[in-house]
C-alpha cells in the first residue's frame, strides 16, 4: 500500500518563489509569520498528515462511514485522528486571533491543506467544510453568534457544514423549497430536507452547525428569496453548554463511488416539530452569503484536485520504480529493469508530474493574492488581487479536478492490470478524485461563471491584465537558450489561443449565449492550462542559472515537458471555443 510524504522543497520554492512569500508576510498581521515558523509548520503537518491521516487512508476506504439507526459512525481511528488533528491547532490554522484562531496567512494554510487532502482526502473534508462556516459567520454572522459559535468551531471540537441541495431542486439552488417559520422571540423553525451534506453527522464531535439555504414565508421566488440560517445538533445554552437535541437528524448516507469513509448525510429538518435556528445577516440575502463558502469551498476542492494528483503521482513513481518488467528498448538479451525505464512509462510519470506541479504553482499564487486581496494596505492594490481572485477561482476548482481525474487514471495505467486491483490503492486515488469536478458546482457551472461573471460581465478587463502579465514573462525567456526558447515558443502560442478565444467570447457572449457557452468548458481547460504554463515558465527562469542543484535541474526539464506536451494543446482547445458551436448547437434533438 502506498505512503505519502508531502513534498515540501517543491511547497517551499512555490510559495516562496512563484507566490511571492515575502510580500504576504509583510502584510499587516504577519509580523511574527517569519519563513522559520513556515518550515516548522510545513514539517509538523508532514508528520501528522504522513504519520496519523495517511495510514487511514486505505482502511477508511475499505470500511467506509456506516448509518444505524439515525446515527453516523466514522471508520476505525477516525475519531482518535480528528481529537488529534483538533488538539493541535489544525483547524485554527488562518482562522481570526480573536476567537482563538492564529491568524496565519492563507498561503500557508493552502500548502497545509493539501497535505491533509493527499494524506487522507476523506479525512480533510470534514475540516474543510467547518473551515468554510466559520467563514460565513465571521462576515455575516450576528456579534451573538459569532460569541456562540465560532471559539468551539475554531478550536475544533465543533464541526460546521452547508446545506444547500435538496432532491427536487439539486444545483438549481432557486427550487429550494426548505420552509423557515418565525417564532416572535428571534429564532425560527426549519421543515425541509437537505442531501448531499458532507459530514452532516457523524461521531467525532459533540455538536454540528449546520448552515441551512431556507425560505420565509412571504419570500420572494427563486434565489432572490433564498435566507440563510444556523441550525446546531444540539442548542447551546447561554453559558457555552450543550442542551436539547435539536430536531435534525440524518435519515441516511450515500453508497458513493469513492470517499467512502466521509458521510453523505440525507439531513431532516423539523420531523418532530421543527429545527430551531437562528437567521443569518439580512433576510433574503442567504445564496449572497452562502458564496462565501462556495467560493471558499471551490477552492479547497480544487485543492483536493491538486492533493490527489500528486498522491497518485507518488504511487505511481514508486511502483514504476519496484516493478521489474521487460529490458530497456534497443537491448537485446539484457537484464529486466523496472518499469520506469520505458520511454511510455517516463512519459505518462512526467505529465503526471508536470502538471502537477503547474496545478500547485498556480492555485498557491491564487492563495497568495487572497491574502493581499484581504489584508493589504492599499485599497487598489486589494481590489486588483482580488479580481485576479475571482477570475481564477472557477480553474481553480474546475481546471485542477478535471486534471486529476486524468492523472490519478494515468496512474492506474502505470500500474498496468494491477492497477485495476483493488489491493494496489491505485484505483482509490482515481474513485476519490471522480467526485471533485461534481461537487460544489460542476466543470460546467465554474466555465459558465468563468465566461459570463468573470470575463464578459467586465469586458475582458481582469484577464486582458493577466494576458498582459503573461506576456512579460514570454518576453523574458531567452530565444538563445534551447530548452527556454522552447518554452517561450509554446507559451507564446498559449497566450495568443487565450486572446483569440476572449476576444471571441467577447464578441458572442451577449448575442448568442448558447454559442459562447458550448465553448465554456474548452475555455475554462484552455485558461488553466496556458496558466500553468505561465507559472512553469516562471518557474524555469528561476530555475535556469541554478541547476548545479538537482532541484533546479529538474524543475527545468520538468517546465520544458509541460511545455512540449501540454501547453502545446492550447491552439487546439482555442479552435474548439470559436468553432464548435455549430456541430453541438445544430443537431436535431431526434438525431441524439
Amino acid at each position: 500500500m502506498s505512503t505519502y510524504t508531502a513534498p515540501i522543497r517543491d511547497m517551499q520554492f512555490v510559495m516562496n518563489e512563484l507566490a511571492g512569500f515575502d510580500q504576504v508576510a509583510a502584510l499587516p498581521g504577519n509580523e511574527e509569520v517569519s519563513s522559520d515558523l513556515v518550515d516548522a509548520i510545513l514539517e509538523e503537518a508532514n508528520k501528522f498528515a504522513s504519520g496519523v491521516l495517511a495510514p487511514l487512508n486505505w482502511t477508511g476506504d475499505q470500511e467506509g462511514a456506516k448509518w444505524k439507526d439515525g446515527q453516523v459512525f466514522t471508520a476505525t481511528g477516525w475519531k482518535d485522528a480528528y481529537k488529534q488533528f483538533s488538539e493541535s491547532g489544525w483547524t485554527a490554522l488562518a482562522c481570526d486571533p480573536n476567537y482563538g484562531g492564529q491568524g496565519l496567512p492563507k498561503l500557508l494554510s493552502t500548502a497545509v491543506m493539501e497535505m491533509w487532502k493527499s494524506a487522507n482526502m476523506a479525512f480533510s473534508l470534514c475540516p474543510m467544510l467547518t473551515t468554510g462556516a466559520i467563514e460565513a459567520l465571521m462576515l455575516r454572522g450576528s456579534d451573538e453568534q459569532k460569541d456562540m459559535y465560532l471559539p468551539k468551531m475554531i478550536s475544533g471540537e465543533w464541526t460546521g457544514t452547508m446545506n444547500l441541495t435538496e432532491p427536487q431542486a439539486g444545483s438549481d439552488l432557486a427550487a429550494v423549497r426548505t420552509k423557515a417559520e418565525p417564532q416572535g422571540d428571534g429564532t425560527y423553525k426549519i421543515f425541509g430536507q437537505k442531501i448531499f451534506i458532507t459530514y452532516g453527522d457523524h461521531d467525532m464531535t459533540d455538536n454540528i452547525i449546520h448552515l441551512v439555504l431556507a425560505r420565509l414565508p412571504d419570500a420572494p421566488e427563486g434565489v432572490k428569496g433564498i435566507s440563510l440560517f444556523v441550525v446546531p445538533k444540539f442548542m447551546v445554552n447561554a453559558d457555552g453548554s450543550l442542551g436539547a437535541r435539536n430536531d435534525v437528524h440524518c435519515v441516511s448516507i450515500e453508497h458513493k463511488l469513492g470517499i467512502h469513509a466521509s458521510p453523505t448525510c440525507v439531513l431532516a429538518f423539523g420531523d418532530n416539530g421543527g429545527a430551531v435556528g437562528t437567521l443569518i445577516g439580512e433576510p433574503n440575502r442567504g445564496l449572497e452569503y452562502m458564496f462565501i463558502m462556495m467560493n471558499e469551498a471551490r477552492f479547497a476542492v480544487g485543492m483536493e484536485g491538486l492533493a490527489l494528483s500528486e498522491r497518485a503521482y507518488q504511487h505511481a513513481l514508486q511502483y514504476a520504480k519496484d516493478r521489474i518488467q521487460g529490458t530497456d528498448a534497443g537491448v537485446r538479451g539484457g537484464p529486466k529493469v523496472s518499469i520506469i525505464h520505458h520511454a511510455d512509462v517516463r512519459r505518462m510519470l512526467m505529465s503526471m508530474k508536470s502538471q502537477t506541479e503547474a496545478m500547485r504553482a498556480l492555485a498557491y499564487v491564487v492563495g497568495a493574492a487572497t491574502d493581499l486581496a484581504h489584508h493589504h494596505e492599499d485599497q487598489s492594490v486589494r481590489a486588483r488581487n482580488q479580481a485576479f481572485v475571482d477570475l481564477m477561482i472557477p480553474v481553480v476548482k474546475g481546471w485542477l479536478t478535471e486534471n486529476s481525474i486524468e492523472i490519478a487514471s494515468t496512474g492506474v495505467q502505470v500500474h498496468g492490470g494491477m492497477g485495476f486491483i483493488e489491493e494496489t490503492g491505485a484505483a482509490q486515488h482515481f474513485r476519490d478524485a471522480r467526485i471533485t469536478a461534481i461537487y460544489e458546482g460542476t466543470t460546467a457551472i465554474q466555465a459558465n461563471d468563468l465566461i459570463g461573471r468573470k470575463i464578459a460581465r467586465e469586458n475582458g478587463v481582469t484577464i486582458k491584465a493577466l494576458i498582459a502579465e503573461m506576456r512579460q514573462v514570454e518576453a523574458a525567456l531567452d530565444a538563445n537558450d534551447e530548452a527556454l526558447a522552447a518554452i517561450r515558443n509554446s507559451l507564446a502560442k498559449g497566450i495568443s489561443a487565450v486572446e483569440e478565444a476572449v476576444g471571441y467570447i467577447l464578441a458572442t457572449y451577449n448575442a448568442d449565449i448558447k454559442a459562447a457557452s458550448v465553448g465554456s468548458v474548452p475555455f475554462l481547460k484552455l485558461l488553466g492550462i496556458v496558466a500553468g504554463g505561465w507559472q512553469m515558465a516562471r518557474a524555469a527562469l528561476l530555475s535556469k542559472d541554478r541547476q548545479s542543484e538537482d532541484f533546479y535541474r529538474a524543475k527545468l526539464v520538468t517546465a520544458r515537458f509541460y511545455a512540449d506536451h501540454v501547453l502545446a494543446q492550447a491552439p487546439g482547445l482555442a479552435y474548439t471555443v470559436v468553432n464548435g458551436a455549430s456541430g453541438a448547437l445544430t443537431l436535431p434533438e431526434e438525431l441524439f
